[in-house]
């Protein structure tokens, strides 16, 4: 089987920004790998469905519990960046649009009450009025996330056969595919076990597999 690697990638100027709201009637499905391309880098790649390269997180970042995450567009340009939020011992993480620092545009915070796993908050003077709620299990690649609505937006799901370390992204026309995969990212840090941060799975590192 072919390795995972993008079909193109793209230079700086000529590359594509990050995907914004899907303005197609079908949803975006993404394949998310638990890994960077980069050596000795650890990080997200993420594939769409023709296989192009769509994001990617590369962290040189040595610590166990990193507090600062970049999710970027194929050329390296920040789509969001997530960041733990201090004195939360990693249960709450914000997330900021681009690289904006003063306001954090949502809050991921562990739980919620009844079936919630987390919750997804707009902050204050950060823009954003929608809120999320996150049901399912995040280690076994299983959860949904519902707009306020209680309408099912994007769904985490396992990819057959290929490890925990490999799995799809499916987000529904209407949604900013980049803020689902930073809260994507976010939910990796509060939930994720062992962090990308600290290793990955060795199956992944002696197979190859298909990102379609």
């Amino acid at each position: 089987m072919p390795k995972v690697y993008p079909n193109v990638l793209p230079s700086p100027a000529e590359a594509p920004a990050a995907a914004g709201p899907a303005r197609e009637d079908e949803a975006t499905t993404l394949t998310v790998w638990r890994k960077s391309l980069l050596f000795n880098c650890k990080g997200f790649t993420v594939f769409d469905a023709k296989g192009n390269l769509a994001y990617r997180v590369d962290s040189y970042d040595a610590e166990p519990a990193g507090a600062e995450v970049v999710l970027m567009d194929p050329a390296g340009r920040p789509a969001f960046t997530v960041r733990r939020k201090r004195l939360s011992l990693g249960k709450q993480w914000l997330i900021y649009a681009g690289e904006e620092a003063r306001r954090p545009v949502h809050a991921v915070k562990r739980g919620g009450g009844g079936k919630s796993m987390a919750r997804v908050a707009p902050c204050a003077g950060g823009g954003a009025v929608a809120s999320y709620e996150v049901e399912g299990s995040y280690a076994r690649r299983r959860c949904v996330v519902y707009n306020g609505e209680r309408r099912a937006v994007a769904e985490v799901q396992p990819k057959e056969a290929v490890g925990s370390d490999v799995f799809r992204l499916v987000v529904q026309s209407g949604v900013d595919v980049s803020l689902v995969m930073a809260v994507v990212v976010a939910l990796d840090q509060v939930f994720g076990r062992p962090s990308f941060l600290r290793s990955w799975s060795p199956w992944i590192h002696s197979n190859n597999f298909s990102p379609i």
